[in-house]
């Protein structure tokens, strides 16, 4: 972490409504794979998100993400770090999209969950490339986008297997 880098505490979280959103309600602070924990968020706002009108759910993803764009910019800049590993909001946002794809079962969940964190942490092409070269605020959520693009089309090929085999 660089010399002006500040560690985000409880007290960062509350100075601004663009920590508690980037760094993920608080699952951001979290000491152990705070990506992983913020990555659950997104479960209990998804099945908040089921309550309204499918075609809802794709406009409040665009928006979230463009929301994330601007707190994950500000945070980062507070940080002194563009992607602090504890800014988890673009996770939220990208498995929101990716559980809009999954079977409404445990079992996919579980299997969309795991696919996601893996293209997450793993990074195939593109993704790596974009994380290198987009800055601020959009490069942060952008390749977590990318990831889900990859979990979303993997779990279309399973659902494709189990259904033909």
């Amino acid at each position: 972490m660089p010399a002006n880098s500040v560690p985000p505490d409880l007290r960062f979280l509350l100075r601004h409504p663009a920590h508690f959103i980037a760094l993920g309600f608080g699952s951001g602070l979290s000491r152990l794979a705070p990506g992983t924990v913020g990555t659950l968020v997104a479960i209990p706002l998804f099945l908040l998100l089921m309550q309204l009108p499918e075609w809802q759910h794709y406009v409040l993803i665009a928006l979230a993400f463009v929301l994330g764009v601007w707190a994950c910019a500000r945070t980062g800049q507070a940080l002194g770090v563009a992607d602090h590993g504890g800014m988890v909001w673009d996770e939220i946002v990208a498995f929101l999209l990716v559980l809009e794809f999954t079977p409404h079962q445990a079992w996919w969940w579980l299997i969309a969950f795991t696919l996601f964190r893996l293209f997450d942490v793993w990074k195939p092409f593109p993704i790596r490339q974009c994380d290198a070269r987009l800055k601020g605020g959009f490069g942060v959520m952008f390749d977590d986008m990318l990831a889900a693009v990859y979990s979303i089309l993997s779990l279309m090929g399973l659902q494709w297997l189990t259904l033909n085999f």
